[in-house]
């Protein structure tokens, strides 16, 4: 018998797939080191470089670092949260952690209206036509499925509130404060019903609404609370500095919209603020806007968690933290799933 014969012209394709798949892994890698450093600079440095650098050397930069920091801090290799040994338990079923919000002076408006609602309480103001800020809880176990959304519908609390129909046709989305889903899924519909009187919304940009307001709902409802437990949020709105309304109606824009979020577990009390203002990008990564309480504070006119002892609160709300809050391992893969669906 004679000998087979080689079969030529496999070695070379092979060979190559696999320096190509050693090159494009290296690449990923440099580029997401080299990225995520670049992003963890303060959000005023990041739009100075990309206002003067172009497009070409930014974006790369932008696109895979925000990337890698999504992974990176959500398994607390990278960054700094806000957290503080405190022994006091947390309040137990209540609304507000260490205290309803206080105003002192602007620009919170000052006919601030408290309206109970259960399981979270609106502070809305008739001026501007929309609520100053809302407070919510959020137990760790979802005992409820998320079913229809209810329809926008004037509070018979206050019943000269804006109409549903007020926003039609301006460009700016009905954006709740007290969030349907975080509500719906531990409280029911009933309390969910609720999020939908006009007086639990304010005016946002559809990109602030649905791209990184929303991400930052969900991880508070569907991650943050797997390994925090329960968490308390103060969400609310910077009224218009130039007068800005409601094509057709009075009703104040924002300038921008804000929360503050707060848990305590055995590592302590922890908290973070974040201000997002109506022009935010629908793809912008939240953690590039995350501020301290002290700096909310002075944005808003507004004392935030004013039944905390001095020597916890100071230096609490003077720390800034350069992460979202850390996860679980597998809960990473949750909140990349968030991020990008």
């Amino acid at each position: 018998m004679g000998r087979k014969k080689k079969r030529k012209g496999i070695g070379a394709p092979r060979w190559f797939g696999r320096r190509f798949t050693i090159v494009s892994l290296a690449f990923y890698a440099v580029m997401s080191l080299v990225g995520g450093w670049f992003m963890s600079h303060p959000l005023a440095w990041l739009e100075e470089k990309r206002a003067s650098w172009p497009s070409v050397l930014y974006a790369p930069l932008e696109w895979f670092g925000d990337r890698a920091l999504l992974v990176s801090d959500g398994l607390g290799w990278t960054g700094h949260d806000a957290v503080y040994e405190y022994d006091e338990p947390p309040p137990a079923n209540e609304v507000f952690f260490a205290g309803a919000p206080k105003r002192v002076g602007v620009p919170a408006p000052a006919d601030i209206q408290i309206l109970p609602r259960g399981e979270f309480t609106v502070g809305y103001s008739r001026k501007l036509g929309h609520a100053v800020w809302a407070a919510y809880h959020v137990p760790a176990e979802a005992a409820h499925e998320a079913g229809k959304r209810p329809a926008f519908r004037r509070d018979p609390q206050v019943p000269d509130c804006p109409a549903a129909e007020s926003y039609a046709r301006t460009g700016y989305d009905r954006g709740h404060l007290a969030p349907n889903h975080a509500i719906v899924t531990r409280f029911g519909p009933e309390e969910q019903r609720k999020t939908f009187y006009m007086t639990n919304v304010a005016p946002q940009s559809p990109a602030l609404n649905r791209g990184p307001w929303r991400f930052v709902e969900r991880a508070i409802a569907d991650v943050w609370t797997r390994r925090y437990g329960e968490i308390w949020v103060i969400a609310g709105t910077i009224p218009s500095a130039t007068g800005e309304r409601l094509s057709g109606s009075a009703v104040d824009v924002p300038s921008a919209c804000w929360q503050v979020i707060a848990a305590q577990s055995a590592e302590g009390v922890r908290v973070m603020a974040l201000v997002m203002p109506q022009a935010i990008r629908f793809g912008a990564f939240p953690v590039h806007h995350v501020v301290t309480v002290d700096e909310l504070e002075r944005l808003t006119g507004l004392d935030f968690f004013p039944d905390l002892p001095g020597f916890i609160q100071e230096p609490l709300e003077a720390d800034l933290p350069t992460r979202l809050w850390p996860v679980n391992f597998l809960d990473v893969f949750r909140l990349v799933a968030l991020r990008f669906t």
